[in-house]
């Protein structure tokens, strides 16, 4: 009955969230967008409606319940994403059972990397001929790495959370500020912030054939700031369906699957947003997905194939992105 309760609760402020906003959209107010990227490949296959899914270790980045359907006692996932303009995403995720039959819950670990390259830096200065002098070489970077832990709390009810520690360095800059004497000089300032994201989220199984609910909240902090202006994390708040629609015809075609996922997201800083997924197995161990998330400028759909087997498994992810061309994304995984 509690957990019944719960998830209400839940779902009553995942609506309020998805509902808030109305006439009035704040956009462009968060930094740490890397955090809004996916990598893994089976989730951008099925437009990441993953929320209602159960993901094993991966679900580390989608809703930490869902590493409670974790296949084996041990899971390893490692993903690879060729972003827009040759940046590079990577990300790596493990799961562990606790207790014989995981009786006491999975304990989860995640990382992400992003390799921003090599930039080359100006400053303005009118007095040289050219009106800005070199400042040289300079890279930027950003990584998150987390802890998270999942349980059920019955057969129908799982929970999960996450604490990650977020940091982002966006090299140094030059700030103008008044000396003790008066007078406006330039100090050096280095640009690097490393608050707490916290994520958490819940899983239902209605018990009508194969139907799940999900909730999430992802990327929730404090506010933070590099010299005067304030902001916070991306914060998404998901609300998703999902279900092997071949129950209903399990008796006329065995051994056919077909996941869909529905899923409506409210971010901070973006428009709210109807995600789709689809995942088909067919042949056994071979999946082809496909999925849509509406307003995007680019990148709304996305396509993608699978390959499992026994302790191993093989996803990619293609997307068109418009003026950006495409995006790629592979993800390796281990079971055992």
């Amino acid at each position: 009955m509690r957990a019944k309760a719960s998830l209400v609760l839940m779902v009553v402020l995942g609506l309020s969230g998805l509902l808030y906003g109305g006439k009035y959209q704040k956009l462009a107010q968060t930094s740490f967008q890397f955090l809004s990227v996916v990598s893994d490949a089976r989730g951008v296959g099925m437009g990441e409606a993953m929320t209602g899914l159960g993901l094993g270790s991966s679900g580390l980045f989608f809703n930490p319940a869902g590493m409670v359907e974790m296949e084996g006692d041990y899971e390893v996932s490692v993903s690879t994403n060729r972003w827009i303009a040759d940046i590079g995403h990577y990300t790596l995720s493990y799961g562990m059972r606790l207790g014989r039959y995981g009786e006491y819950g999975v304990l989860g670990l995640s990382g992400q990397v992003v390799d921003y390259g090599e930039f080359y830096g100006t400053r303005v200065d009118k007095s040289t001929e050219k009106g800005y002098e070199d400042t040289g070489i300079f890279g930027l970077s950003a990584w998150a790495i987390g802890v998270g832990y999942g349980k059920r709390l019955t057969d129908r009810f799982s929970v999960g959370g996450q604490v990650r520690v977020v940091r982002q360095d966006l090299g140094r800059s030059r700030v103008p500020v008044v000396s003790a004497v008066g007078d406006t000089v330039l100090e050096v300032r280095e640009n690097a912030l490393m608050p707490l994201a916290f994520d958490f989220g819940t899983r239902f199984k209605t018990g009508v054939r194969s139907l799940v609910f999900g909730m999430s909240v992802r990327n929730f902090s404090k506010e933070v700031k590099y010299v005067q202006e304030g902001f916070q994390l991306p914060l998404v708040f998901n609300l998703g369906v999902s279900m092997d629609v071949m129950d209903v015809l399990r008796g006329i075609v065995p051994g056919e699957r077909m996941e869909v996922g529905i899923e409506a997201s409210h971010y901070r800083d973006h428009a709210e947003q109807l995600k789709v997924g689809m995942e088909y197995e067919g042949v056994r161990g071979l999946m082809l997905r496909v999925g849509y998330k509406s307003s995007e400028d680019e990148g709304g759909m996305s396509f993608g194939v699978g390959i499992r087997g026994k302790g191993l498994g093989l996803d990619y992810a293609y997307t068109p992105y418009g003026v950006f061309d495409r995006v790629q994304r592979m993800t390796v995984r281990f079971v055992w």
